[in-house]
């Protein structure tokens, strides 16, 4: 029997929702208009605009004039670091020691700007160290950004107990939560934070639409000038279609989260526990995780070689963030919670979503054990 390609790197980017492409196509076809525009064209794409904006708000617990909608969430984070940044004097800004590139590389752009940059360490499950984030706080943080969950090995921080401990050093805090949208509830009031991350593409959404909710107390000097456009925290015509297709997914996902989640655990756990019955090593298995994430790693199985040779078998798989995935070093995340280079670099993750079965997770059990042994048997005798 012939099997269609089975995609199981959901973390990276999912499928485009059937159901959100519809709501989208009328923007990309005869509602054209400019949202700025003051004729009928125009208003319909800025009522469209408002509408998504309140979907989105919706989806976490906010208030629609602390969304401001971006390209992506790389954009967002670059925006909440920079902007804010850029209107306070330079000070100590603290980030977990496995945040995302797209946190960890603007942060280290501000350093050039007169910024201190202290990355908080982890425990060996990936989990904030709290005597560290005391001592980061202590030092006179000004900012903190901590993702709400681990893109590669979906561990979850506390960030609502972390932001009450945060609270009498008034730091604006932001939170990554790009991971945890659509896995797991995710409330912009509940959590306490100024700040917040989010992304269209990693629920079923359309690539190219992102949003920063905000704090109106935090002041933002904009990443780009021009018309003004999003309160003049975000200036650029709008990607109205993408944004239309974002509030969308954002209402999809929260009405679907209870028995998506659910249903991602169950085959997770099924997952897990074939990998471990294969002698396979799963990270961070000992804290509250995404119901979808497994990352893990084979002893003496290089990571890149492995997803290599199952997606020529027919499994799409990666071998960490996708936005580091050019690079052939170990996970950074792997090596901030302790485990030794050469597991690191042996680690990939499995990341399932809505349109994951059952017979996937089987599939992918049997391919994993054939590509193991027939790697090994080469491995041997080139030996």
């Amino acid at each position: 029997m012939v099997f269609a390609p089975a995609y199981l790197d959901y973390n990276a980017t999912t499928p485009l929702d059937p159901r959100v492409l519809e709501a989208m196509l009328p923007h990309l076809r005869e509602r054209f208009g400019n949202a700025s525009s003051r004729h009928e064209y125009g208003r319909h794409a800025r009522r469209a605009i408002d509408e998504a904006r309140q979907q989105v708000a919706a989806a976490v617990g906010a208030h629609p004039t602390e969304v401001v909608f971006t390209s992506c969430g790389s954009e967002a984070n670059n925006l909440f670091l920079k902007g804010a940044g850029g209107c306070m004097r330079a000070g100590v800004l603290a980030i977990s020691a496995i945040e995302h590139p797209c946190v960890r590389e603007p942060a280290r752009q501000l350093v050039r700007g007169g910024w201190q940059l202290r990355e908080i360490t982890v425990d060996a499950q990936g989990r904030l160290d709290g005597e560290d984030f005391a001592a980061a706080l202590v030092a006179g943080a000004k900012m903190v950004s901590v993702m709400l969950a681990n893109n590669e090995t979906g561990a979850i921080q506390d960030v609502a107990a972390l932001v009450m401990r945060a609270k009498p050093f008034r730091v604006w805090f932001h939170t990554d939560a790009v991971q945890a949208l659509g896995k797991i509830p995710v409330n912009f009031r509940s959590l306490g934070v100024s700040a917040m991350t989010l992304s269209a593409h990693k629920i079923g959404g359309p690539l190219g639409a992102g949003a920063l909710v905000i704090d109106k107390r935090v002041e933002l000097a904009p990443l780009i000038a021009g018309g003004g456009q999003e309160r003049g925290v975000r200036s650029g015509t709008e990607n109205v279609a993408a944004i239309v297709g974002f509030g969308r997914a954002c209402e999809l996902a929260v009405s679907e989260l209870r028995e998506s989640a659910r249903r991602m655990r169950r085959m997770r756990d099924r997952l897990e526990a074939g990998l471990i019955a294969s002698g396979a090593r799963v990270f961070s298995t000992g804290v509250e995780r995404l119901p979808n994430t497994v990352f893990f790693a084979l002893a003496g199985i290089d990571g890149e070689t492995l997803v290599a040779h199952l997606d020529r078998a027919g499994f799409a798989v990666a071998s960490g963030s996708a936005c580091s995935s050019a690079s052939p070093e170990p996970s950074r995340t792997l090596l901030a919670m302790g485990v030794d280079p050469v597991t690191a670099k042996g680690a990939v993750r499995v990341s399932l979503g809505r349109s994951s079965s059952d017979e996937e997770v089987e599939r992918f059990l049997d391919a994993l054990a054939e590509t193991v042994t027939r790697l090994k048997q080469m491995a041997a005798i080139a030996v």
